[in-house]
């Protein structure tokens, strides 16, 4: 059946395409809006990561000089500054602001540990004194704040930050080893020096992870090749759009042949939270433009065409079926086998409403006889076809269903005699609801995965259409803890 089982497959390929990227030029026909639960999930998954590419981060050390009485001074040092565990808790927030991402985790706690060593000498002893041991340390009531933008650049996501902060509130070192107890109220001098250094090293390294998944996104690609055909333009369009408790993301989404130039059309959707009622991290906004330029971009290629040589009734595709509607035909070709030759005339036309989503197909079905060797086209008739359609989800998976509604005929050339056309609707009216639409309807019921970045999945897809739209409502899951730390941009080493 030839390159017709794309088009079966092309509201469910759009549909997966929104999930992971974004579109180009000046103009969105797509937007993608992270709702206030999405931001939520999205602040866990970061806060995660950070711990993660920050545990274990080593500070500098110190060494320093503490006057003692009746002693004088004494030399002491703190090596191998670790800070080997976080905890976060439940006490963060992020709230979008005017222009840029506010996020404030409170409460944290931190475990470091530390080498400690003195040494004494004067010309009062004729020896060095000097210890040496370990020491725990218990960071508590820490708040990490960061303000960060988000950026349209030359079409890609740009990720900066504005302000960044830490601030410790208590500090508790504990001595093992030689004698700690005695030595406790000289290592508090380092009280200090660590508070600092944890104030300074967190900011630091979350601004370099930041900086390091800005040039992620900057790398990403702004048009894909989806094959030898298509391809679908990724750019971001505009600055994101940042509301009370969400951010829009403007895309343009549409395709073009996969060796032309991207053009722009002027139009702008705007994404409504609503989602039937229904409380979900992640909205994913088409706009039918889409649809159809990816229609066009595959009629331009010539991929739009089938071939049909079996049907349920076989009996139909041969001029003996045929004797008493076109006599003529069978009279030139007595019991020869025919071939049915579609090809589209025009590009598919794709119309969303909120009740449905609807497709007009012009179509010229050329009937081929294979008389002995010699496959021949006898005639030409114009099919213009209605049809209408749902999208639905189950689980991570989108599925689509599709009708007829209305069709009309027309003879455009012939060499078999002229042939009123309301002698054959009856038969093309069972050839398309038997062959045509039991056809996409099988392919479209496969369903098919939406994918996303790798390491999250969607689910709980809820699909509503509205007028010139069709928006994905979904949630989404981090299946992979390691899987952006696993990315080679974001690594990072982790030593002062």
């Amino acid at each position: 059946m030839a390159n017709l089982h794309l088009l079966p497959f092309l509201l469910l390929a759009l549909l997966c395409s929104a999930g992971a990227a974004a579109g180009a030029g000046g103009e969105a026909h797509a937007s993608a809006v992270v709702a206030e639960k999405g931001l939520d999930f999205a602040k866990d998954v970061l806060i995660g990561e950070a711990v993660r590419s920050l545990t274990p981060l080593r500070l500098p050390g110190v060494e320093k000089a503490v006057r003692v009485p009746f002693l004088g001074a004494i030399r002491v040092a703190a090596t191998n500054i670790t800070l080997f565990h976080l905890d976060v808790g439940d006490d963060s927030v992020i709230h979008p602001g005017d222009e840029a991402l506010v996020v404030v985790a409170s409460g944290v706690s931190a475990n470091l540990s530390m080498a400690w060593s003195y040494y004494y000498d004067s010309w009062l002893f004729p020896i060095e004194i000097s210890d040496r041991g370990t020491a725990s340390i218990l960071v508590q009531g820490m708040e990490v704040g960061i303000t960060m933008q988000i950026k349209n650049y030359n079409g890609s996501l740009s990720l900066s930050v504005s302000q960044c902060g830490c601030s410790v509130k208590d500090l508790v070192i504990s001595l093992d080893g030689g004698a700690s107890w005695f030595y406790q109220g000289l290592i508090n001098a380092f009280e200090d020096h660590i508070r600092a250094a944890v104030e300074k090293a967190i900011p630091e390294n979350i601004i370099d992870g930041t900086s390091k998944l800005d040039s992620l996104l900057q790398s990403l690609p702004r048009s894909v090749n989806l094959d030898n055909v298509s391809a679908l333009n990724m750019t971001f369009v505009n600055d994101p759009q940042y509301g009370n408790s969400s951010i829009e993301f403007d895309i343009n989404g549409l395709f073009s042949s996969a060796t032309a130039k991207i053009s722009n059309l002027q139009k702008h959707p705007q994404l409504s939270l609503s989602c039937g009622g229904a409380s979900k991290m992640l909205l994913l906004s088409l706009d039918e433009a889409v649809f159809n330029s990816a229609l066009e971009v595959y009629f331009k290629a010539g991929s739009m065409h089938w071939v049909v040589d079996k049907i349920p009734d076989q009996s139909l595709l041969n001029t003996a079926s045929w004797k008493f509607i076109i006599p003529r035909l069978y009279w030139s070709y007595p019991n020869d086998d025919m071939l049915l030759n579609i090809s589209m005339a025009s590009s598919p036309v794709m119309r969303i409403t909120s009740e449905k989503i609807g497709a007009t197909i012009n179509a010229d079905m050329i009937i081929d006889v294979l008389h002995g060797k010699e496959t021949i086209p006898v005639a030409c008739i114009s099919v213009v076809v209605s049809a209408s359609g749902v999208a639905e989800a189950a689980g991570n998976k989108v599925y689509g269903k599709v009708e007829l509604d209305n069709f009309s005929l027309a003879l455009k050339w012939s060499k078999i005699g002229n042939f009123h056309m309301s002698l054959i609707q009856g038969v093309i009216r069972v050839f398309l609801n038997t062959v045509c639409m039991p056809y996409l309807n099988s392919r479209l019921g496969h369903g098919v995965i939406l994918p996303v970045v790798h390491g999250f999945t969607l689910k709980d897809i809820y699909v509503l259409t509205s007028p010139e739209q069709l928006t994905l409502c979904s949630d989404v899951a981090f299946a992979n803890a390691s899987s952006l730390a696993s990315l080679p941009i974001l690594r990072s080493p982790r030593v002062l």
